[in-house]
């Protein structure tokens, strides 16, 4: 029996998604997006309160995998082709990004290796991304004459700005660890025999958090970038109004004038 595409598993209240084709590095098939996207739904389960996300071997992801584009435009032909992306891009953008953009809950990317293509796209839609030193981000799309998907257009500026998302795009040059790390890609870089370490450690430390509250900032980040400010401060006052009235809130006001670390339970 051939392995899973993708791996997953929790432990202490952390789920770990791992992209596994490595021998393909992580590039995108239909199955791989439909595993992940599944992956994703698992992760709404109320025991689950963060979620890690990372590759198998040497690549994060390669994105979509070019040799079968070719393949597909042998046997089918352009218009064949066309089909095909858009059915893989379809599946990438509603079955992984936007659920991942959308779960109310913190996901790590864990950049293990390359990040390219639609592989740099998902480790954008990632909240926080901590690298190996191995890591490298390449843009690639306009290498195959392609414009950018899942997401990295619409990710990549909010987080370096325009311009240097356009260089990255039209230099279509390899960025290294610590230069990822430079722009503010990275939160931190390490060796690659303590990466699964790290991100284990900031996950447990993130799982043990108030996870409704993270819930609540992390869909006001989504909204900023839609929303006027004035929509942003009504937004932001019905937000922490519904934070009081969690059980973690509580906790967290009892816990500060007790001077003790809160133990928080997700409620």
């Amino acid at each position: 029996m051939a392995d899973p595409t993708v791996l997953f598993e929790v432990k202490d209240k952390v789920a770990t998604i791992t992209l596994n084709r490595p021998q393909a590095l992580n590039s995108f098939t239909m199955e791989l997006m439909e595993a992940t996207g599944q992956a994703l739904t698992r992760c709404q389960d109320p025991a689950i309160r963060a979620v890690v996300l990372t590759g198998t071997g040497r690549a994060f992801s390669a994105g979509a995998d070019v040799r079968e584009m070719a393949s597909v435009l042998g046997a089918q032909g352009p218009d064949g082709l066309v089909r095909s992306i858009r059915r893989l891009v379809d599946a990438v953008h509603w079955l992984v990004v936007l659920p991942m953009r959308q779960l109310p809950k913190p996901i790590i990317g864990a950049i293990n290796g390359a990040a390219v293509g639609g592989g740099l796209g998902l480790a954008l839609a990632c909240d926080i991304r901590i690298a190996s030193e191995d890591a490298r981000l390449v843009m690639a799309f306009p290498g195959i004459g392609a414009s950018a998907d899942s997401s990295t257009m619409y990710m990549l500026p909010r987080l370096i700005g325009q311009a240097r998302a356009l260089e990255m795009y039209f230099l279509n040059e390899h960025v290294d660890a610590r230069r990822a790390m430079e722009l503010g890609l990275f939160s931190a870089v390490v060796p690659p025999a303590e990466l699964t370490a790290k991100a284990d450690e900031l996950a447990h430390k993130l799982a043990s958090g108030p996870t409704l509250a993270y819930a609540r900032a992390k869909q006001l980040v989504n909204d900023t970038w839609d929303w006027s400010l004035r929509e942003h401060l009504l937004s932001e006052g019905d937000a922490i109004t519904e934070s009081s009235g969690t059980a973690d809130f509580r906790e967290g006001i009892r816990a500060f004038v007790e001077k003790r670390p809160p133990l928080f339970k997700g409620q």
